[in-house]
């Protein structure tokens, strides 16, 4: 069974889910500057490794609840 989170989305075009496949976490972003990017991961926490590196708090410091709810939205994973 396959269960889809959908972390983002502000229109089709930039967007983020993760599905959790079995043992395996695919992370999917879409944008309208870089196009489709896959990752996949073995653990939860590789995985918000990797969102802490790709979402830093100071590049969300005027949007401190936007970063919050990204997050957020990564733990319930």
């Amino acid at each position: 069974m396959i269960k889809k989170h959908e972390i983002y989305k502000t229109d089709k075009w930039n967007m983020m889910t993760v599905e959790v496949q079995g043992r395996y976490i695919v992370l999917r972003e879409i944008s309208d500057q870089w196009g489709e990017d896959t990752h996949t991961f073995i653990s939860r926490p590789a995985m918000m490794q990797w969102v802490h590196n790709r979402f830093t708090r100071e590049s969300f410091k005027d949007n401190e609840e936007e970063y919050e709810r990204i997050i957020a939205a990564f733990k319930q994973v």
